[in-house]
């Protein structure tokens, strides 16, 4: 529902010549006046009551709406840059919780080399709602999209999954841009996203928009302790990459990776496969859809 909304709300939007990536990745991409280089942009949003509860420390609620816009640029390939922060702040809201949130976004700004630059404010009626634009560069040879996906690349998954909610992980998560950057570095990343909506809704994504068909192996996903096949598949917010990799790479891949991130996990689930009528993708339960009513 809510991806086939925003394809018709957005459908006739006139496009500059300099936007070589506009709706429908993780980020927008548009020329940059440096040679070799990519502006990224990127707006994201935290709203109360839809992903954190009042009573959620603030310092943790800054922190996340920072580093969810941070995410998407790692997909990207890319560097985050600089930042645009926006509050519609009920009245009941006090002053000590707004300085708790802002030196959550302070914090996640510092560790990942963000400049906040400025921002608005205003009054809200009713929940409070944070919003963050981001930009970012990107050497044009790194960025990576969620269409370049091709039939036969292997699909990793950076980390594990599902019971982010649970476990307080969609509120303290760390951003994968060192991964990313790494990724896009040394190897052919054909196609990458980050998993906010959990894979059984980015999968079907990163397959649409590369037109290829997917088939993974479920039992190969790495989940937390105590966490289902199906809300490894479905619950969101895992902030981890998904990505899509020429299978002649996949070796040296692991190897190196097992070097250089020894503590965090790298699982290859299945692989890409050419587009066909009669052939179906692995049937996955459907990931978070933000136009159906869930709450925190």
């Amino acid at each position: 529902m809510e991806d086939s909304l925003i394809r018709k709300l957005v459908r006739s939007f006139p496009q500059r010549r300099d936007v070589l990536v506009g709706i429908g990745d993780d980020c927008a991409v548009v020329k940059c006046p440096r040679a070799g280089k990519l502006f990224l942009l990127k707006t994201d949003c935290v709203i109360e009551g839809v992903h954190f509860k009042r009573d959620t420390p603030a310092v943790w609620v800054g922190w996340k709406a920072l580093c969810r816009a941070i995410s998407d640029v790692a997909a990207c390939g890319g560097i985050p840059a600089h930042a645009l922060v926006t509050l519609a702040i009920p009245a009941q809201l006090s002053t000590r919780w707004l300085q708790s949130l802002y030196r959550g976004i302070r914090r996640a700004a510092g560790q990942f080399g963000v400049s906040i630059i400025g921002g608005e404010s205003s009054h809200s009626l009713g929940a409070l709602f944070i919003s963050i634009t981001l930009t970012g560069y990107v050497a044009a040879q790194q960025l990576t999209l969620r269409s370049g996906a091709q039939p036969g690349d292997s699909l990793f998954v950076t980390g594990q999954l599902g019971g982010s909610l649970r476990r307080g992980h969609h509120l303290k998560f760390t951003p994968r841009l060192a991964e990313a950057h790494w990724l896009t570095t040394h190897f052919s990343i054909h196609a990458m996203t980050d998993l906010s909506d959990g894979i059984g809704s980015d999968l079907p994504r990163m397959a649409g928009a590369s037109h290829t068909g997917f088939e993974v192996n479920p039992q190969l996903l790495p989940r937390n302790p105590g966490c289902s096949i199906r809300r490894a598949l479905s619950e969101g917010e895992d902030y981890e990459l998904l990505f899509a990799i020429p299978p002649v790479e996949e070796k040296r891949l692991l190897r190196q990776w097992d070097l250089t991130f020894p503590s965090t996990r790298l699982t290859r689930i299945g692989h890409m496969k050419a587009r066909s009528e009669n052939d179906e993708n692995t049937p996955l339960p459907t990931g978070y859809d933000h136009f159906l009513k869930r709450h925190i």
